[in-house]
């Protein structure tokens, strides 16, 4: 054996032996690993269910091809999602001593109401891409949107992923929302609570937190974070408001950092750009920072 075979395999059994000290006590090793490919496919799957003009297989046109290929495509997220929902399940905490069968009939039925949801987000994701054409002097079509704008992307999938989130399927909705954040600069908690008629603007960087509530006809732009205070208390948190909310009718220019659960900005506020804001604004403010303090008046539209 030469000198670097021996060291990749002392390395190996360096590893390998920190992995099973560190897992003995679970069951990782008795059930197959939730695979982050399969998921991305359920989302590509359901991006081209949810707008299948715009991504369904552009080889065989025709209207009655499309929803062959429609239901083709849902049984197949139907079966994935299933066999990952139950994969998620085998690993969480509370579903350790459950029975297969069990695990299995529960993954079905979370599935089953999912794809209820479905026609509802297509309705959502409508109104967000009208608020974006509508909201963007830069936009030439409703197309554009949809094929071009990460932060439309990054709405999508969170939309996608609350659903499941609000079904309490582990893991699952984090993997699909890190997804969109690591293809858009757009980070979006899949906890996040988000209104009609949403639109981020050129979209990287912003963050939005998991107990964040936003309401209807609300604008982003690049850098806003809507944050909690702090998260020294660590695991205490846990169940506790960390975000703020975010009334109707708000835009919040680039860079704006909106803190804490108990910060409301009220409807029809504009946040101008670089506002750090950690405590509530009423309605129909306009903030902005000049020279180093903010201000907040009227708005006079």
């Amino acid at each position: 054996m030469s000198i670097m075979d021996n060291k990749i395999q002392k390395i190996t059994d360096s590893i390998f032996s920190d992995v099973l000290e560190a897992h003995s006590s679970s069951n990782l090793f008795e059930h197959l690993q939730v695979d982050r490919e399969v998921i991305i496919g359920i989302l590509n799957n359901l991006e081209a269910i949810l707008f299948p003009a715009h991504f369904a297989n552009q080889k065989m046109p025709g209207s009655c091809y499309l929803r062959y290929e429609m239901g083709a495509r849902l049984s197949a997220v139907v079966q994935a999602l299933t066999e990952q929902i139950v994969v998620c399940l085998q690993q969480h905490c509370d579903y350790k001593h459950k029975s297969m069968d069990l695990i299995q009939e529960h993954a079905e039925s979370v599935v089953g109401v999912f794809i209820d949801t479905l026609p509802k987000i297509r309705d959502y994701l409508k109104k967000d891409i009208e608020a974006g054409f509508a909201g963007d002097p830069a936009a030439t079509s409703y197309d554009e949107i949809i094929f071009c704008y990460p932060g439309f992307y990054a709405i999508m999938v969170n939309r996608i992923a609350h659903e499941l989130y609000k079904l309490e399927v582990p893991m699952l909705p984090r993997i699909m929302t890190e997804h969109a954040h690591s293809r858009t600069g757009v980070d979006i908690h899949p906890g996040a609570q988000i209104g009609e008629y949403f639109f981020i603007d050129h979209g990287t960087g912003v963050v939005i937190g998991e107990t964040t509530i936003i309401g209807n006809h609300v604008k982003l732009y690049q850098g806003v974070t809507l944050g909690g205070l702090s998260t020294r208390a660590g695991r205490g948190l846990i169940g506790v408001r960390r975000h703020p909310t975010i009334g109707d009718n708000v835009t919040i220019y680039s860079n704006a950092s909106i803190l804490g659960g108990e910060t409301v900005i009220g409807d029809g506020c504009i946040i101008s750009g670089n506002c750090f804001i950690t405590s509530s604004v009423p309605p129909g403010m306009r903030v902005s920072n000049a020279k180093g303090e903010l201000q907040i008046i009227p708005d006079s539209k």
